[in-house]
């Protein structure tokens, strides 16, 4: 039964049902099929660069005003359905073969490891195929439900001999409580299943921290999905409120210090390749960056090769630090299962995923590709555009030159048209001021998500 199957054994059987030579090698160009409900502009980008790297890409995403139908390389382009999303990725998947599934942003992952569940539990020929192509694309399953969850993932690195601040899970307030006895403040709290700084808070007093509790750990409202659906044009939040998810919540010792974060490709369990960079600019206190610094700190990606090789991951995924001032030793405080804006940038040797994960889909070496920019300071576009940084301007600035339909695009993002969106936006500006304000005599808050 396919159920009592290994991991190698499910890949084999993928492999047999898609076209091979005797080698193991692909006989087209590598298909691949990226996934994204949220519009990030690294999909666009990481599209680009793997055509470029000679794959065949396609794409399954919101219908309208997706950087990724501006791009030019998309073969073919599917409709992601709010309602029926894993039905749509099945559309996709079957109209497409791809060899590989990337997923851009957190949602698509949980819609893959939903999928996978769903096609275990009917079995069958087909369903067999298509969970073995979710387990190569992304790794063993036992992994799924760690790689999503703050404190299973924290534990997990822990025991791998990991550097992470003391973490602990929270479920009531009497547990919020009880941590005053072993963690000062200030702490952070972090829901489960946020991104974007959304579901970080940082608390400085007991109050504050029984009050932040109760924001990020209630039930998606249906106030909230509406707005997000009317404001933000992103109608993927009604499932939440739907099914009733509770996030669940951690409180996070603050360590004081900088933000930093790495990428990696990995196969299997192997590292392929990883960048690691400094945030040097940013969007609000907890917000993803958007100029960083590349550096070699050995620790950030030794940790990413023990993750990988322990949950025998496959595909793109990050890990978010904070390199402590007093002793500089990096503290891991969360990972994104999924590639992030590190992932297309090919900057030589042991820097380029982008090559090593075609290599292991073409069953070709590694190429020899040169960086794409000697300046350590790296702008993303168009965040860093957005953000006025005075590092801008001595950053290499990452804009696809080539695309100016898709320049166009995301410099006038599909929200950004809602005048709604233009308003609440603003209100928001003046609230993350006053808390720019009122936190001056406060360390830096930079626990950050990407």
């Amino acid at each position: 039964m396919f159920s009592h199957m290994s991991v190698a054994q499910r890949v084999d059987l993928y492999m047999q049902l898609n076209s091979s030579n005797s080698h193991g090698q692909l006989e087209a160009s590598p298909r691949v099929l990226l996934t994204d409900t949220d519009r990030r502009p690294y999909a666009a980008r990481l599209a680009m660069v793997l055509s470029e790297a000679g794959c065949d890409v396609s794409a399954i995403c919101s219908s309208f005003g997706h950087p990724l139908l501006k791009t030019r390389v998309i073969g073919k382009a599917f409709s992601y359905s709010s309602f029926h999303p894993l039905n749509a990725l099945t559309r996709a998947i079957e109209a497409t073969e791809p060899d590989i599934i990337v997923p851009c942003d957190d949602r698509g992952v949980r819609h893959l490891h939903e999928l996978h569940a769903r096609a275990r539990q009917e079995q069958g020929n087909v369903s067999n195929k298509l969970a073995a192509l979710i387990e190569r694309s992304l790794g063993a399953p036992d992994s799924y439900s760690i790689v999503s969850a703050r404190y299973e993932l924290l534990r997990i690195a822990q025991e791998e001999g990991c550097r992470v601040p003391n973490t602990k899970l929270i479920n009531t307030v009497d547990d919020l409580n009880a941590c005053q006895v072993s963690q000062p403040f200030p702490w952070v709290l972090k829901a489960d299943e946020t991104w974007g700084g959304r579901g970080v808070r940082i608390a400085y007093t007991p109050e504050e921290a029984k009050k932040y509790f109760g924001d990020v750990s209630r039930p998606f409202r249906l106030r909230r999905a509406v707005k997000r659906m009317v404001v933000n044009r992103d109608p993927f939040w009604m499932q939440p409120w739907w099914e009733g998810r509770k996030p669940a919540v951690v409180v996070q010792a603050y360590v004081h210090g900088r933000p930093a974060n790495c990428a990696v490709a990995c196969w299997e369990g192997e590292l392929l390749a990883g960048i690691g960079v400094e945030v040097v600019s940013a969007d609000g206190l907890t917000g993803p960056a958007s100029i960083v610094r590349v550096l070699n700190n050995p620790d950030m990606i030794s940790y990413a090769e023990r993750i990988a090789r322990r949950l025998h991951l496959s595909g793109f995924f990050g890990l978010d630090f904070m390199i402590e001032d007093r002793t500089n030793q990096a503290y891991l405080i969360e990972m994104n299962p999924r590639c992030t804006p590190l992932c297309h940038l090919r900057l030589g040797k042991g820097r380029d995923m982008i090559g090593g994960l075609w290599a292991r889909l073409s069953g070709q070496p590694i190429p020899d590709t040169q960086a794409i920019t000697e300046n350590d300071m790296i702008a993303y576009f168009p965040q860093a555009w957005n953000s006025k940084s005075e590092f801008l301007e001595s950053s290499f600035q990452d804009i696809p030159q080539d695309q100016p339909e898709l320049i166009e695009e995301f410099l006038r993002p599909w929200p950004d048209r809602s005048l709604l969106y233009r308003l609440t936006t603003q209100v928001q500006r003046v609230k993350d001021f006053a808390e720019v304000l009122a936190s001056k005599s406060r360390p830096t808050a930079a626990h950050r998500d990407e």
